[in-house]
């Protein structure tokens, strides 16, 4: 058994997101798994940090806007009316999917609501943010040659964890 994560291992690991501001923004106690080194679902500086540590290993990372969650994109960001506004989504945090004219669908959410106007943001929470990422390794294993060929863990541990 593999005893550090390189290229072609499974790892299995939970994390901690911390805003800008040290608020706890998600955290993931049961074990994800994701396939090292095959383009996955982690930030590259997160995947690079992880490199060569071995199981039981706490790794913290900081991730500056470019490196993570993006820049705040203000042409993402609506406010309108909220009379024009169905009462289902005239509440802090709801979401609602939009379409484009060309039929690509975005996910906004209602971010703030005062003085009779309502406005929505497609970009994610944290974008324009430097956060903090602590991933704690709790296993790894060499993959299967099924996994190395479908670049992913075959008990599906990658299922939960999509960071970007």
């Amino acid at each position: 058994m593999e005893d550090t994560v390189i290229r072609n291992t499974v790892v299995y690991l939970t994390y901690s997101i911390w805003d800008q501001g040290g608020r706890l923004f998600e955290q993931y106690d049961l074990p994800v798994g994701y396939m090292h080194g095959v383009n996955g679902p982690l930030f590259e500086k997160i995947e690079q940090a992880l490199e060569g540590r071995k199981a039981g290993d706490k790794v913290e990372v900081m991730l500056a806007p470019e490196d993570g969650f993006g820049q705040h994109k203000p042409e993402l960001t609506f406010t309108d009316d909220i009379e024009n506004v169905p009462p289902q989504h005239r509440e802090l945090g709801s979401e609602v999917m939009f379409a484009n004219e060309r039929g690509e669908q975005m996910l906004f959410r209602v971010t703030r609501i005062e003085n009779g106007k309502l406005t929505v943001d497609a970009n994610h929470p944290l974008a324009g943010q430097t956060v903090r990422f602590v991933v704690n390794i709790v296993g790894l294993r060499p993959a299967t040659l099924d996994e190395i060929a479908n670049g992913m863990p075959a008990d599906g541990g990658g299922t939960g964890l999509r960071m970007h």
